[in-house]
């Protein structure tokens, strides 16, 4: 476990992980503005590199990533840095997402499009979803989740995410048609 960075340290450091290069340059410039020292990775290595090195007192980590998830990376920065403060930011927002998120450790939940004063006000508030307040989403809004999932990862391919669903194309393409339950 490393040690945190010596207590003279006259601006707070900020990690910002996305894989998104314009977004993760703009939040950049954004918290250097407002004087925080920021370091930036493109994903989970090279945020785990920096975090050895920088000791950042902030963190705000992407959902999904290509290689490990954003909240794979919230678990290993926690062991590395108990003290780090944790938003995860995601484009992909769901409830469930947002509970695993919180009850590993992360401050707050953020959901694209976010500005660098949006992030840093989800440091200090409450999260937006208590796990008292949690409700489980419907079998209808589950599935609707887990196809757009799957669906994505076959980059909107209709045939191969209905075979990988293992349900016909057209009943795929009926779901689809079908309102967000």
């Amino acid at each position: 476990m490393s040690s945190p960075p010596p207590a003279d340290s006259d601006s707070k450091t900020i990690l910002v992980v996305d894989d998104d290069e314009v977004l993760r340059s703009r939040l950049q410039r954004a918290f250097a503005r407002r004087g925080f020292s920021v370091c930036c990775a493109d994903g989970f290595d090279q945020a785990i590199a920096i975090a050895k090195v920088r000791y950042p007192d902030l963190a705000i980590l992407d959902l999904k990533m290509p290689g490990k998830s954003g909240i794979e990376l919230l678990v290993e920065l926690r062991k590395l840095l108990p003290y780090i403060q944790v938003v995860v930011l995601t484009g992909y927002a769901s409830v469930t997402n947002a509970v695993d998120a919180i009850k590993l450790g992360a401050v707050n939940y953020v959901t694209k499009p976010a500005d660098a004063d949006q992030l840093l006000a989800a440091f200090d508030a409450r999260p937006a979803i208590a796990e008292s307040q949690f409700s489980p989403p419907s079998l209808a809004q589950a599935e609707w989740e887990h196809i757009q999932r799957v669906l994505a990862e076959c980059s909107g391919n209709i045939s191969e995410a209905a075979q990988l669903l293992e349900i016909p194309r057209r009943t795929l393409q009926r779901k689809l048609k079908k309102m967000l339950p």
